[in-house]
């Protein structure tokens, strides 16, 4: 093994990270909204709506993510009438998967975090005369979001690991780039570059999570 192989391999395992990278802040950004949507949803005192968002994340949750990408990719325009109608760019594909599935866990991590919140705090906000959406977004969502901060950087590193999947899907990100080196050369040493690279990936993001977590523990 030399150093110019190295650079060989690397170049193109680093084009399919910035595949994986993307599709991380894709879904990260739209399913964190989603599911705390998803948790107003399931507190919700109109049963039919919140009868539906239970029932979604018990699908969500219940079912392997591998099994809804292959589903949107390939099960989709399978479906009689409207199937031609919903065949999806595979990346497009993927971030739809992604952000169906994670906005659930999410929505799980929110649930958690509003149930550990003493219910004096609401009633100290009715004291103080602030009214529900006052007591929402200046008392009740900045103590959830630091209860569930060390929830959210755990379900973020994992999905920067089932990033992955898209291997499935056809999607050429980091893992395909890693295989296709491992199959022409036959040797391992792509794994290890690709596992070193999902382990740089993952201790940013764990910094970041970190920094996070000191800043908002002292306001």
């Amino acid at each position: 093994m030399s150093f110019d192989y190295l650079i060989s391999i690397l170049k193109p395992m680093l084009e399919g990270a910035q595949m994986t990278v993307l599709l991380f802040i894709i879904a990260i950004v739209v399913s964190i909204p989603l599911g705390f949507i998803l948790t107003l949803s399931v507190g919700s005192r109109f049963k039919p709506l919140s009868l539906i968002a239970q029932g979604y994340i018990y699908v969500m949750r219940g079912t392997p993510l591998l099994l809804q990408l292959l589903f949107i990719c390939f099960g989709l325009p399978m479906i009689p009438v409207v199937g031609e109608y919903l065949v999806l760019d595979r990346f497009v594909a993927a971030c739809l998967g992604f952000i169906l599935n994670y906005a659930a866990y999410f929505a799980e991590i929110f649930r958690g975090g509003l149930l550990a919140i003493d219910k004096g705090q609401y009633e100290a906000s009715q004291v103080l005369g602030l009214n529900k959406w006052q007591t929402l977004t200046k008392v009740i969502l900045p103590q959830m979001f630091r209860i569930a901060l060390p929830s959210v950087a755990n379900e973020s590193v994992t999905l920067v690991k089932d990033t992955a999947l898209l291997y499935a899907v056809a999607v050429p990100e980091l893992l395909h780039f890693a295989q296709t080196a491992v199959n022409r050369d036959f040797t391992i040493v792509p794994f290890f570059v690709a596992g070193i690279i999902y382990l740089i990936m993952t201790l940013l993001l764990t910094m970041v999570f970190k920094w996070l977590e000191k800043r908002f523990k002292f306001e």
